[in-house]
């Protein structure tokens, strides 16, 4: 498997995780809404990845998103959903004033998540 495929396994996974987390009786609604976040910075990290270019250790989706658009200058395209997500990294992940997410704020993470996602496989595949 080659780097980039191993980000997109990765980047699948996160938002299985999100969907699975998000239904049933007694969702985990906190935990459901992180992993749209990490499937955004996974996709965005495969495409990187497949353009051969450093991976930064960074949770930060616009600064991902600038250096791939430097590649590709579409991925602009991305930011609103993106900026959307960025906050998902770390709010909700630590007890606060605010636990966890609205059902509908989870509903709309995962379809911002799964467009970025689409969106980058359409880029790779």
């Amino acid at each position: 498997m080659k780097p980039y495929e191993a980000w997109l396994v990765k980047a699948d996974h996160d938002l299985a995780s999100a969907h699975k987390l998000s239904e049933g009786d007694d969702p985990l609604l906190d935990t459901a809404i992180y992993h749209t976040q990490q499937c955004a910075e996974k996709a965005l990290k495969a495409y990187l990845s497949y353009k051969q270019q450093p991976i930064q250790k960074t949770h930060n989706l616009a600064l991902l998103i600038e250096f791939c658009s430097k590649l590709d200058e579409s991925f602009i395209d991305l930011l609103s959903d993106a900026k959307v997500l960025i906050p998902y990294g770390f709010t909700f992940r630590y007890p606060d004033f605010d636990m966890e997410p609205d059902k509908d704020d989870v509903t709309d993470a995962i379809e911002k998540a799964a467009n970025i996602l689409q969106f980058i496989r359409g880029k790779i595949l």
